[in-house]
């Protein structure tokens, strides 16, 4: 057929110049007519340089569509008139650039098809978009490919360096502008614990030894920044300072954040080592009566943070030594067997006071104690039963399912002894 050749800019639609007509039938079946330039269509079209190879000028080529993608036809017939630096502006949603790229690609419409492929690389997506593109570009071939780029998997090397500088940055204490830092901070610190969540690439990461490293360098500095803070807590002149109280607050949230990371890194026994190795200072601090009434928040997440320590002790998931396990109960039981009353008698004289152990977490201490004192030598279990019947708290923590476990054992154990054909190591005779 004769090519009408371009003198002057052509309008899809024109009549007078049109030499060709494209039917578009839509969903309702009633075709709708565009009257185009065989000139334009096969210069831009793969798909209609082969229909009007062999089609008379003054012929009509009829395209079924679909009612989710007529639309998408419609535009790309009037992309086809436009010069190529004005094809952005038509593709003014990530929507309307993944329909009508579909139907680029299927029309063999490269120029279009890459104007698409651009616009959709280069701007920000939601994440319903994403899930959409995703689904488009697995269709479409290696033509679409470099849409994908920015959610390619990244290599080991590339998303340990970026872990380990977040990890530094979220346990970095102080600097120049502190509000600004601390924003940052928190933002890093969720996103850490974000990729540390369970999936088949995390182990990859969380037995990378030096993250390990700098998880545990992180830890030793926030604790050492969280004692510093304590021991110049009683020098202040104003125990009521907000920055005071302040600093210790945010050193604790850390110390917190770190809680909940260590055992995605089976790290959870640098945590219980470093607490326990700081419990007589903090203690030696928070009980001085010059802050017998104030700081009930930071009370509170002290026995916050103590409960995930005895949790770990009294549950196995950290070992240590019978020595180390009872020194943790008597530095913390009487603590939390005092403060519980006093935060309770608090928020019952004051209706907005919000510093009180609740349920959960007074129930979860008394577990893991319950478990922790079970798992002691009888003559120290012996030892701490008898301290705290001798207390006015005998109701809480309630270990008289440690005393009736303590009392069967006793009364069985030499018997079991005897019976197993051993009543003495040593010198020394074994009660269990």
């Amino acid at each position: 057929m004769d090519i009408i050749m371009a003198e002057k800019p052509y309008k899809l639609g024109d009549q007078n110049t049109s030499d060709i007509v494209v039917q578009l039938r839509n969903y309702e079946g009633r075709p709708e007519r565009f009257y185009s330039h065989s000139f334009i269509l096969i210069n831009k079209s793969k798909f209609f340089a082969d229909k009007l190879s062999c089609l008379d000028s003054g012929a009509s080529i009829e395209i079924q569509c679909s009612k989710s993608n007529y639309d998408y036809h419609v535009k790309l017939l009037r992309l086809l008139y436009l010069p190529i630096e004005a094809f952005w502006d038509s593709l003014d949603t990530v929507k309307s650039a993944i329909g009508i790229l579909q139907v680029a690609v299927g029309f063999g419409c490269e120029e279009i098809a890459k104007a698409c492929v651009q616009y959709l690389e280069a701007i920000p997506w939601e994440d319903k978009e994403e899930e959409e593109i995703l689904k488009t570009v697995s269709k479409l071939g290696p033509i679409a490919m470099p849409i994908l780029a920015r959610i390619q998997p990244v290599d080991a090397r590339a998303t340990k360096n970026v872990l380990v500088s977040a990890i530094r940055f979220a346990t970095s204490i102080g600097g120049s502008c502190p509000p600004f830092d601390d924003n940052l901070r928190t933002s890093a610190q969720e996103q850490v614990e974000y990729m540390l969540a369970a999936d088949a690439d995390t182990p990859l990461i969380t037995s990378d030894d030096e993250v390990k490293s700098v998880v545990k360098m992180g830890l030793s500095k926030i604790c050492s920044s969280f004692e510093k803070e304590l021991s110049s807590l009683l020098l202040e002149s104003d125990l009521t300072s907000e920055t005071a109280e302040d600093k210790i607050r945010q050193c604790l949230l850390d110390i917190e954040w770190m809680s909940n990371i260590l055992p995605k890194m089976d790290l959870m026994k640098e945590f219980v080592t470093n607490w326990t190795e700081i419990s007589d200072k903090i203690l030696g601090v928070i009980e001085d009566k010059k802050l017998d009434s104030s700081m009930w928040a930071l009370k509170l997440k002290v026995i916050e943070l103590t409960g995930k320590v005895l949790d770990a002790v009294g549950y196995g998931s950290v070992i240590l030594p019978a020595p180390c396990r009872v020194k943790l109960l008597k530095t913390w039981l009487p603590y939390i067997r005092k403060m519980k009353p006093l935060l309770e008698l608090k928020s019952s004289k004051e209706v907005e006071f919000p510093h009180k152990m609740d349920e959960d977490l007074c129930g979860n201490i008394e577990e893991a104690i319950v478990q922790l004192v079970l798992a002691l030598p009888s003559n120290d279990q012996a030892e701490i039963l008898t301290d705290w019947m001798k207390t006015e708290q005998v109701k809480y923590p309630d270990l008289s399912e440690a005393f009736e476990v303590w009392c069967f054992r006793t009364k069985s154990a030499k018997r079991r002894l005897l019976e197993g054909g051993l009543d003495r190591v040593g010198n020394a005779t074994l009660s269990l």
